[in-house]
């Protein structure tokens, strides 16, 4: 049994943000930017640093958009949502990366349910989704490079970030 149905982030949120984003002008993405960095600078911040890590101009857009949505979805959600810090950033990265560790040893058939229970209870499931479906649209899931490890890592950091602040949120 779940211990939340359903996140902050719903479908018809997550679906409506998504839209709102890809009807956005260049300079109306660049103004929801300087939103973001008003309100959540380490967000923004742990993706403008990408490049660093070998990250391309074009592979950075995936990232971004995918930012751009959750604060959009964020926004509508009509929730006042926390600053997310540099800790929250690293105790959730902590945990993203022991999950995938151990994950990563897992025969298939053990790590095949894992990974559907991981989903399904997740606390913002449609964002994560969304994550997921935008990286893979773009063939960012197969980690064929150090590039691609930090950028999968820095945007399923966003949606761990966005969960946990948001699992805060709904139980105080």
């Amino acid at each position: 049994m779940r211990s939340r149905e359903i996140g902050l982030l719903t479908q018809a949120v997550m679906v409506q943000a998504t839209i709102d984003v890809n009807a956005m002008t260049s300079a109306h993405k660049v103004q929801l930017a300087d939103e973001i960095f008003v309100q959540q600078p380490s967000l923004l911040g742990s993706i403008l640093v990408l490049p660093r890590m070998g990250v391309s101009m074009q592979q950075l857009d995936v990232p971004l958009h995918v930012l751009l949505v959750a604060f959009q979805a964020m926004k509508r959600s009509g929730h006042a949502w926390p600053l997310i810090s540099e800790d929250v950033q690293e105790s959730c990265l902590q945990r993203l990366t022991a999950r995938l560790r151990f994950n990563e040893g897992l025969p298939a058939e053990l790590a095949d349910p894992v990974v559907e229970q991981f989903c399904e209870e997740h606390a913002e499931r449609y964002l994560l989704a969304f994550a997921y479906g935008h990286l893979g649209e773009h063939d960012l899931l197969g980690v064929r490079s150090d590039a691609e490890k930090f950028l999968l890592l820095a945007v399923l950091n966003l949606v761990e970030c966005v969960a946990f602040v948001g699992n805060q949120t709904s139980s105080a």
